[in-house]
């Protein structure tokens, strides 16, 4: 069960300010999943990530997301809403973290990419090839094994394939109608960026909200956190009619 209390939001935004978007990520994951501890989070598979993260969104704020893109085609501003029940029950958590295949003579057994690998990816020479060799459990050609930079194109385009299959949720991609034009657009949904960008306006309006009763009423920000939402409402509405 994800720890959503305010002031433990409120430790979580403040340590994501320091850190640029993986790290962000793996600070709301951690939030979404307090049961794994922080060596596990980084090696989750990134569809099952995906999934928790949006849970923990929609138990923050709610069903509905609101999402703007730009067309591609006429740069129309396109504004729509997104139902996350329903965007949830599209997404499926992979069955198992190993995908296997067989291949022209080729055996191979693929883990799914996780965020560390994502991470250690992004800063190699080679990332693709980078990205293979984390993630290759098995490769064996008419029984002799292989490493990752013997594989031919065609297998590692058929384990790129067969990793797309087995965890859809891992690259969640929009495909929104232009209203001005007709055209589609797609557009990758960054689930992690997104939920942080609710959560920095959140926190934000939060602590202005603990600024203007501690100015009213001399309340610690502690006290303040511990009211429920729909109290301090009340308090600053009174505050308001002074």
């Amino acid at each position: 069960m994800a720890n959503t209390g305010a002031a433990s939001l409120l430790a979580t935004w403040e340590a994501g300010l320091a850190e640029a978007s993986a790290g962000r990520a793996l600070l709301l994951h951690g939030t979404a999943r307090p049961d794994l501890d922080a060596t596990a989070l980084p090696v989750v598979p990134l569809g099952e990530r995906e999934c928790d993260l949006l849970a923990l969104r929609r138990a923050l704020f709610g069903e509905r997301m609101q999402v703007r893109l730009d067309c591609r085609a006429c740069g129309a501003d396109m504004e729509f809403e997104l139902d996350a029940g329903e965007f949830a029950r599209s997404l499926e958590r992979p069955s198992q973290p190993v995908v296997q295949l067989a291949e022209d003579g080729w055996d191979i057994a693929f883990r799914l990419p996780a965020p560390a690998d994502l991470t250690a990816a992004a800063r190699a020479a080679d990332p693709r090839t980078t990205l293979l060799a984390r993630c290759l459990v098995l490769a064996v050609h008419d029984g002799t094994p292989r490493t990752a930079d013997a594989l031919p194109a065609p297998v590692r385009r058929r384990i790129a394939e067969a990793v797309e299959a087995a965890d859809p949720g891992a690259d969640v991609t929009l495909d929104v109608g232009c209203p001005e034009c007709g055209a589609s657009t797609h557009a990758e949904l960054d689930i992690a960026s997104y939920l942080w960008t609710e959560l920095d306006a959140w926190a934000r309006d939060l602590l202005l909200d603990v600024h203007l009763l501690a100015t009213a009423y001399g309340w610690s920000e502690p006290e303040i956190l511990a009211l429920s939402p729909l109290r301090r409402r009340y308090y600053l509405e009174l505050c308001a009619d002074v």
